[in-house]
């Protein structure tokens, strides 16, 4: 089992607390709730900027801007009312060890989800979702994935531990199956790895209702794993990324495609790639909170 950690220094209301003002819980394993959020300060499998392992932290010092709500607007229910969610802290490595990463990660994620518990993880980059996805295989078996990206992640050259590689490996460890996987936002080159890939181009032209149509007719009744990197959005709504490219989505196009998706068996959800050190008035971060928090809201539903 994973050791955790909290950042004592993170300028969070108290050093006690994390995402959305939730107490810290060094045993989620053996809680009563329902969701962990697990920080994961991660970012040597970058290709780009690097700056992702302060993710984590920026995230949850943003979300304290939307603890305050009772009910939160589109929703008219309260998300304790409905879900137990916590915070249980970061996920510790060695420093400059990407197997110890892969094997201490996968090592927690096994332990919650064996507990019957469901992940919330904020990277980091983008290549924590692959050792999840193994983890999640163990209990859910092969999984569709919904994918919000600037890029597919299915290139095959590069290392082993890259953040660009993590869905062309993915299908050939038989972790997810691309014939009931969407993609959504990509605007960068991409071959046939047999994804349904909604570009970013086509999908701002579309409606919301289109979007969730075309991702129910592809994952069908399998378990979902959800994952969001953040440079899905434009880089007008989130510049603090480290592959930031433009004519992405809007933040409330995203948010509206997100709440489409109630009723999804959703497994396992994740929220990467922020860098907030390129970030401006911590709207990256903000955004990666907001889809956060829409993502539990969409749980509780």
């Amino acid at each position: 089992m994973s050791t955790l950690y909290h950042h004592a220094d993170s300028s969070l209301v108290s050093n006690n607390f994390g995402f959305l003002r939730l107490p810290l819980d060094f045993q989620p394993h053996v809680s009563a709730a329902d969701w962990v959020v697990t920080g994961v300060p991660f970012d040597m499998a970058t290709s780009g900027r690097s700056g992702a392992r302060f993710g984590p932290e920026a995230i949850r010092r943003a979300s304290v801007n939307l603890a305050w709500e009772s009910k939160r607007y589109p929703w008219n229910f309260r998300l304790p009312e409905r879900l137990r969610v916590i915070d249980c802290g970061d996920v510790v490595f060695q420093f400059g060890d990407a197997q110890d990463l892969c094997d201490q990660l996968q090592g927690h994620a096994d332990n919650l989800l064996a507990h019957g518990k469901k992940m919330l993880t904020f990277g980091g980059d983008h290549f924590i979702t692959l050792p999840l996805l193994r983890a999640h295989h163990r209990v859910h078996g092969k999984m569709a994935l919904l994918h919000f990206d600037a890029h597919t992640d299915t290139y095959d050259n590069g290392s082993r531990f890259d953040h660009g590689t993590m869905f062309y490996h993915a299908p050939r460890e038989g972790l997810i199956d691309p014939a009931h996987s969407v993609q959504i936002g990509i605007r960068t080159e991409h071959g046939d790895r047999g994804f349904k890939v909604l570009d970013a181009a086509r999908v701002n032209e579309m409606s919301v209702d289109e979007v969730s149509a075309a991702i129910r007719r592809t994952v069908g009744d399998l378990p979902v794993y959800l994952t969001f990197d953040i440079d899905c959005l434009d880089p007008a709504f989130a510049p603090g990324t480290g592959t930031p490219v433009c004519g992405g989505l809007s933040s409330d196009f995203a948010l509206k495609i997100i709440r489409s998706l109630q009723g999804l068996n959703i497994v396992g959800m994740d929220v990467v790639e922020v860098a907030p050190a390129y970030d401006h008035a911590d709207i990256t971060a903000l955004a990666a909170a907001t889809i956060a928090l829409e993502m539990l809201y969409v749980q509780a539903a």
